[in-house]
């Protein structure tokens, strides 16, 4: 994304004056250097141990030696079955005890220690925005001038370019106009001198300039990698957003990036370049240690964090997991220190001196002059030393802030070194200062051109000889002389009081899609491995194989919109349609693919061509990129069946209801045995003012699918050996009295102000005036108050980055409006389209609860939200949900990171309430000093805040008709219909817990809750037969149930595929050309688990791969890196024994994720 200096009009820096935007202490204090002790006269005792100093070490080493046989026998050998890496990768991982362990989950410690939690920070930070001076947001830094006596500072200048794939322009018009420009004369460029550096970070751009190049360019290009001029940095396909990314999508477009990369070019990173994403998730710092990845760079997290650590010189840290006392995750970062990536930020404190050093800006190139009034000017033979003197005062001003004298200056901003005469001016121009310094020893620097992977080793080897760690620090075993931290760095805030939580809920539609994207990928990859477990015949690798290509698409498709302008709903508006078309192709095509799957999966399909159409076709489909998914509506002619078919995508078995549109109510319901199934019938509704029945009928029957199988029904109608499906009876009111009772229903008028729902579990019970839920009653327990309110912020400042809303939100519901109450054996709904102030409602709402028994849905609430957020009424309106309950969180609440773990979120007042504003990808929860927890899950990303004591607030769509000074140049205003699913958990613990406002540490999920989650991100996925069939042709049962069990409940596989199918058929079968990734689940104790959720057997014991098919012979199976390319497990930072294969035995620690190679044969 385009950021560079204050005034740009093209950059995401926003307008103000240069000097106006940024905090003052006294200067920086000098660097210590590592101190020498004076000699001193020995006394006799000294004299005495020196002179007989072998035969005393002798001694001792041989009563050591004696003392440990004695407590711990003898040893064993110690043996690995993972291939070493090779030895220039890493410092071999040195464990050791650690210092403390704050709690123990299953006797297994849980909780990290460290220096530095971004908690602790926010606690101390009094967010005050003083303003430093030269460096606004800093102080005026200075030195004393001795600090490089000892250790001369190593400067790395490292050129780099930021290629954002889609944004202002497509990622195929940036390609055509900027990006392959780019490339070309980095390559030409770097050719002519081998002291040039670059770096590149993203594979899109690389791959597509990569089939375009001549073979000679792509020698030359990796005639760089390899001798060290050019440097790929983080490999992924795209530069990921960390707030809205589910882990599933970071680490397909990571693998995506750094498969194509070791595939072309032999090359896997190990340096992560992250300067662009709005916000950090730790969860990003813990997927790159599983992959191999040894160092990060991040850039922008709060100013006010920067200050800190700054001042505290903390800038560079080993970040941890906040469950990790083991120290196993730990991976090394850099944070770059001031306002912005471009180069008036980024050589020292002072832009107004470092924008004379960006060549580019010089007279005769396309970028803007400097806005401080001084530009850069030709380096000759008069001016190199006063230029020279001026450049490496600033890079001394920036080294005080960090420990090390080993500096690192990068060298670029977006879409730069577009032309050879851009390049030129840059790497000529420094080459001379660069001389300057270097021939004078008085000045005791180095400096020249470097790529990351040279800054981070040098780095490295001067922590190796230099201890720089403060008194008491605790450091990390990874790399010594730099603190610990723990946390993450949301919400971003880069000046005054902009934070930047408005792009956790911009385009909500898409980030909706992007998730439906996700979990069809998933489920689609995991047929193809069934197909090809099973199969292992040339014939029937012709479906699988022949779709690769399809594939590899929509695996790029959803790598492309984890970009961080793509998901975050932060580009042009042209663009994000781009983004749209490529996903609603991908989920056409995957929809396709898994119609013609399970056919064969089930031995209904004999022509394993993909050319012959499908029988089936998906229950759901969508007309166009930017249309609501619609039900496909079953037309039950008298007599006939429709056979559907139910693809279950998780471990576990599954029974809930499901639903299905029918044309006509009188229809039963039939398993593949053709044995009755319990149904209800119930007019379908639709977000209207007044046509709220559609004719449809609601279908709704409870099902029953294996873990990773396929599940037959059948929708009959004229069969007379089952009773017809159960008709819902229906309430309403309406003031106008516009509502007609659909036919064949009964209908009553609401006559009290109250109206409940239940099951045997809960009552539901709302405000008939108003059509909200009220409160929520169990009948085994507490009643809880849940005060549901529909709220708009008004806003003249926000945009697609920004949220700055003016006051509070005010409620939008009126008393009147209309609603409908459904209840039917299976399902109880109440809709309710509400009376506002406008004449066409921007909501309408239903909230359901199930008789399901065996099943977690009997637990939940399911709320949906229908929001059209539509027209210029509702210009610069944010729209909100707000559950205010009679919990006592004290404004604390739980939000996930990218689905993968809890952070604690505390409202602080020092801060407004748009920095108050978190990232919600999945989950939020709140919990009272009593143990209560109310949980909302989500399947999709939005924002989420807790703004008074027990409430829960969630922003569901925003309209906003100004840009927000960050460069997009526009506001949002390409508002779609959406319909928003949350699933709420109340729930009482069974034992005592810690107080959350005590407890610094992030709670996490029950085991119900978990499951509740689960299901809603990946549902069953429905295919309806297109043709009906004869009542009297009753077809042989029809299942797929290929595991031989659920497996346990607190494992998860991530994913299960065949990375490679187009080489399926070329890779030797002894080979290991299938993956499955686990997750252990890391869950509460202290709420009921087993009985609620229907679980059988937790994964305390080694869990057996060899036996977890039916039907598959599991062999070879060995551990590998996440992103596939590494297996040695000390390069991982596994413990040895977690990370080993042993007779099929795996035992997988709680919340790690662990990826298997294996080879699947079918029994004989």
């Amino acid at each position: 994304m385009p950021f560079s200096s204050y005034l740009g009009k093209t950059r995401r820096l926003g307008g103000g004056p240069p000097q106006s935007l940024l905090p003052s202490s006294a200067p920086a204090k000098a660097k210590a250097i590592s101190t020498r002790k004076s000699s001193r006269k020995r006394p006799a005792l000294i004299n005495f141990i020196l002179t007989n100093l072998v035969t005393i070490a002798l001694s001792t080493s041989l009563l050591f030696f004696l003392l440990t046989l004695f407590l711990f026998g003898v040893p064993q050998p110690i043996s690995s079955r993972l291939r070493p890496s090779p030895a220039h990768y890493r410092r071999p991982f040195k464990p050791r005890k650690p210092i403390s362990r704050i709690k123990r989950v299953n006797d297994t410690a849980f909780g990290a220690n460290v220096d530095v939690t971004t908690k602790d920070l926010y606690d101390k930070i009094e967010f005050l925005d003083v303003a430093g001076g030269p460096w606004t947001q800093g102080w005026r830094v200075s030195y004393k001038g001795n600090e490089w006596d000892e250790e001369p500072l190593k400067v790395f200048v490292v050129p780099h370019s930021h290629n954002d794939p889609g944004w202002k322009l497509t990622v195929e018009e940036y390609y055509d106009r900027q990006s392959r420009h780019i490339l070309d004369t980095i390559v030409e460029s770097l050719s002519k001198d081998t002291r040039r550096k670059f770096i590149w970070e993203e594979m899109s751009y690389l791959e597509r300039w990569w089939r375009d190049a001549s073979e000679l360019k792509r020698q030359s290009f990796t005639n760089l990698v390899k001798n060290g001029q050019l440097e790929i940095v983080g490999g992924g396909w795209v530069m990921n957003d960390e707030a809205n990314s589910h882990y599933y999508s970071i680490i397909e477009q990571i693998t995506e990036g750094n498969m194509w990369l070791n595939d072309t070019l032999g090359v896997i990173p190990k340096n992560s370049w992250a300067i662009d994403p709005f916000g950090y998730s730790p969860t990003m710092a813990y997927l790159l240690r599983r992959m191999g990845f040894e160092n990060m760079l991040i850039q922008r997290t709060h100013y006010e964090l920067k200050k800190e650590l700054a001042w505290q010189k903390k800038l560079e840290y080993v970040w941890r997991q906040s469950w990790d006392a083991e120290e196993s995750t730990d991976i090394f970062v850099h944070m770059m220190p001031f306002y912005s990536y471009d180069i008036p930020h980024t050589c020292g404190p002072e832009p107004a001196v470092c924008c004379q050093f960006d060549f580019a800006r010089m007279r005769g190139f396309m970028y803007e002059l400097c806005p401080w009034g001084e530009h850069p000017v030709e380096t000759n033979q008069e001016n190199v030393q006063e230029r020279a003197l001026k450049l490496l005062d600033q890079y001394r001003k920036k080294s005080t802030l960090y420990r090390t004298n080993t500096l690192l200056i990068p060298l670029g901003d977006d879409f730069r070194y577009i032309s050879i005469d851009e390049a030129e001016a840059q790497f000529r121009n420094y080459q001379l200062l660069f001389d300057y310094i270097n021939s004078n020893p008085i000045l005791n620097a180095e400096a020249k051109f470097g790529t990351l992977d040279d800054y981070f080793r040098t780095l490295r080897e001067e922590a190796e000889r230099i201890n720089y760690s403060q008194p008491g620090e605790i450091g990390s075993a990874q790399i010594g002389g730099f603190p610990s931290l723990q946390g993450d760095f949301f919400t971003y805030a880069d000046r005054q009081q902009d934070y930047w939580s408005g792009y956790y809920v911009s385009r909500p539609f898409f980030k909706a899609v992007d998730r439906v994207l996700e979990q069809t990928l998933r489920a689609t990859e995991m047929i193809i491995a069934l197909l090809l477990g099973y199969c292992q015949r040339a014939q029937c690798e012709k479906l699988p194989v022949g779709f690769s290509y399809k594939l590899t698409a929509a695996r790029r498709n959803l790598a492309l919109f984890q970009h961080h302008d793509g998901v975050t709903g932060t580009a042009k508006d042209h663009v994000v349609r781009d983004y749209g078309t490529r996903m609603h192709t991908s989920l056409q095509d995957l929809q396709i693919f898994m119609s013609k799957g399970i056919e064969v999966l089930l031995g209904i399909r004999h022509d394993k061509s993909d050319q012959t159409p499908a029988q089936f076709e998906p229950e759901q489909v969508r007309s166009k990129y930017d249309a609501q998914p619609v039900h496909r509506v079953i037309a039950a002619t008298e007599g006939t069946y429709h056979s559907v078919v139910f693809f279950n995508p998780l471990e576990q078995s599954r029974e809930e209801v499901v639903m299905v549109i029918v044309d006509r109510p009188d229809v039963a319901v039939l398993d593949s045995n053709w044995t009755c199934v319990q149904s209800q019938v119930s007019p379908e509704l639709q977000h209207h003012k007044s046509k709220i029945f559609t004719g449809q009928h609601r279908l709704h029957f409870k099902v029953s699918v294996p873990p990773l199988g396929l599940q037959t029904y059948y929708v009959a109608s004229g069969f007379v050996g089952c009773e017809k499906a159960k008709q819902a009876k229906i309430k309403h009111s309406s003031r106008s009295n516009t509502l007609s009772c659909p036919a064949p229903y009964t209908c009553t008028e609401i006559q009290s102000d109250t109206v409940e729902i239940g099951n045997k579990h809960q009552v539901l019970t709302f405000d008939a005036k108003h059509g909200l839920l009220q409160k929520i009653s169990h009948l085994d327990g507490p009643e809880n108050i849940v005060g549901e309110v529909i709220g708009i912020y008004s806003s003249s400042g926000s945009g697609a980055y920004l949220f700055k809303p003016i006051g509070d939100a005010e409620p939008i519901v009126q008393a009147g409006g209309v609603m409908v109450v459904s209840e039917g054996p299976l399902v109880q709904e109440v809709y309710s389209y509400p009376k506002t102030l406008w004449d066409n409602s921007p909501i309408s709402h239903s909230t359901r609860i199930y008789n399901a028994e065996g099943s977690v849905q009997q637990f939940i609430v399911e709320k949906e939200y229908h929001v059209e957020l539509l027209g210029q009424d509702f210009n610069d309106k944010e729209l909100i949900a707000r559950y205010r309950s009679d919990i006592d969180n004290r404004r604390i609440f739980y939000s996930d990171l990218n689905g993968f773990q809890m952070s604690r979120r505390e409202y602080y007042t020092k801060i407004p309430l748009q920095g108050n504003y978190y990232p919600m990808p999945s989950l939020a929860f709140m919990q009272g000093t009593d143990g209560q927890r109310f949980s909302l899950h989500s399947r999709q990303s939005l924002g989420a805040a807790s703004p008074k004591d027990g409430w829960l607030e969630i922003m569901l769509d925003r309209r906003l008709v100004r840009d927000d000074g960050r460069g997009l140049g526009q506001g949002v205003m390409d508002n779609r219909a959406i319909n928003v699913v949350f699933h709420i958990l109340v729930e009482s613990n069974i034992s005592r817990t810690s107080n959350p406002e005590s407890n610094p540490l992030p709670l996490s999920p029950s085991l119900l809750s978990h499951s509740v989650g689960a299901r809603l991100n990946y549902p069953l996925h429905a295919f309806i037969s297109k043709k009906s069939h004869d009542i009297s042709v009753q077809p042989p049962a029809k299942s797929l149930s290929p595991l031989s069990s659920s497996l346990p409940c607190d494992l998860h596989i991530v994913s299960f595929k065949v990375p490679r199918p187009l080489k399926y058929s070329q890779q030797a079968a002894e080979g290991s050309r299938f993956i499955l990734v686990l997750q252990r689940r890391h869950w509460d104790s202290s709420y009921c688990h087993k009985g609620r959720s229907k679980c059988t057997n937790l994964a305390d014991e080694p869990v057996n791969l060899f036996n977890m098919f039916k039907g598959l012979a599991v062999l070879n199976a060995r551990a590998t890196s996440l992103n596939l390319l590494h297996e040695d497990a000390e390069l991982l930072g596994y413990a040895e024994q977690l990370a080993d294969v042993q007779e099929g035995h795996v035992i997988i620690s709680p919340m790690e994720l662990q990826a298997y190679k294996l080879e699947l044969r079918p029994h004989q």
